[in-house]
């Protein structure tokens, strides 16, 4: 999403983190975007020490940078933490009276869960850019110039990729054990033990990132089958000719769900984090098309569900009643009009609002 928001804005300079596709836009990260890549509870009190260092480095830059606008995008603790330290210290109230401004990317999802997380944005940033309509009163009502801007996913898929019909030779079965490292170790045992399961005719591929890439090529090199490992910037080439994907929860799920692709989401976390998120979650499911059409159009095995025994026996469904595929993908296609609400890109949109 940064990148797509630097496409929009060729005549600024930015200075910041980011990960791959800003650097090559020119952004000089100042530490590598991985560090932040942390999620659950447990994960981030295991990462304390190195996040508390990082937030003090990109204040004292910010500081010694004196930008115009702070733009912070998803990563909110960290996002919130670096704003409210600058906020309170005599360098950062100096820039705020010269006319700094602090917009933040990606709304936290106070409807699902923490609703009293919209008051604190309230207090922390000048102006919030949030994925959909439905979020907006969440914040608005506390004073917070909210924009919805619709889902970022879509400006690298719509018009751009497309799903194409399966004719003939292997099924590709997409496998998308995650994109965080302890995902990913969590998955891969669970996906391997799903592959050993089914008959021939069928071909895996897995799409990776950098910081994982080396691991599952390493891990798979073992399997009686061993899936095609390829880069996640090919993903979506991927998608085309994908006949079940097994992902992961996360934004992957809304990809697949723009390309109309069948899927089974499924995530392993730690036991401690699954538990307090039962307690505090109040959604019914995790996969955002599922959560937008209020049903259960992709099958969610969460937690202690997420067996290759439950994978099989959905992928079963799919595979084998014609109708289930096909009305999984007329639900997702029914989802389009609410990943974008027009044709500008979301990078364009948020571009247009830091203009005014």
């Amino acid at each position: 999403m940064g990148a797509n928001i630097m496409r929009a804005m060729p005549d600024f300079c930015f200075i910041g983190v980011g990960g791959q596709n800003m650097t090559a836009l020119g952004l000089q990260s100042i530490f590598p975007i991985s560090d932040l890549a942390v999620m659950g509870i447990v994960e981030v009190l295991a990462n304390a020490r190195t996040l508390k260092k990082r937030i003090n480095q990109t204040v004292k830059s910010i500081i010694d940078a004196r930008p115009d606008l702070i733009l912070t995008i998803d990563s909110p603790g960290f996002a919130r933490a670096v704003v409210s330290k600058l906020r309170k210290l005599p360098a950062g109230r100096d820039l705020i009276a010269h006319g700094l401004k602090f917009h933040h990317v990606v709304a936290p999802q106070v409807w699902a869960w923490r609703p009293g997380r919209a008051k604190k944005y309230a207090r922390t940033f000048d102006k919030l850019y949030a994925f959909f309509d439905f979020e907006l009163p969440y914040f608005t009502k506390y004073g917070l110039d909210t924009v919805a801007v619709g889902h970022p996913i879509s400006d690298n898929i719509i018009g751009k990729y497309s799903a194409k019909p399966y004719v003939r030779g292997d099924k590709v079965i997409a496998l998308m054990p995650g994109s965080r490292m302890n995902e990913v170790k969590k998955l891969m045992p669970v996906l391997h033990d799903f592959v050993t399961q089914l008959p021939t005719g069928y071909r895996f591929v897995i799409p990776t990132v950098e910081t994982t890439d080396a691991f599952v090529r390493d891990v798979v090199r073992n399997w009686k089958v061993v899936p095609e490992v390829i880069s996640g910037g090919e993903r979506y080439k991927l998608y085309e000719k994908t006949f079940v994907a097994v992902a992961a929860s996360g934004t992957v799920s809304a990809e697949l769900a723009m390309m109309h692709i069948p899927a089974i989401i499924v995530y392993r976390m730690n036991w401690l984090t699954s538990l307090i998120g039962r307690i505090l979650v109040k959604v019914r499911w995790v996969s955002l098309v599922n959560i937008l059409m209020n049903k259960s159009i992709y099958p969610e095995l969460l937690g202690v569900n997420a067996t290759a025994k439950n994978i099989l026996k959905q992928f079963n469904r799919i595979v084998n009643d014609s109708n289930v595929r096909k009305n999984m993908v007329a639900e997702l296609k029914k989802a389009d009009k609410l990943w974008r609400p027009d044709d500008m890109s979301v990078g364009e949109r948020i571009a247009a609002e830091i203009r005014k």
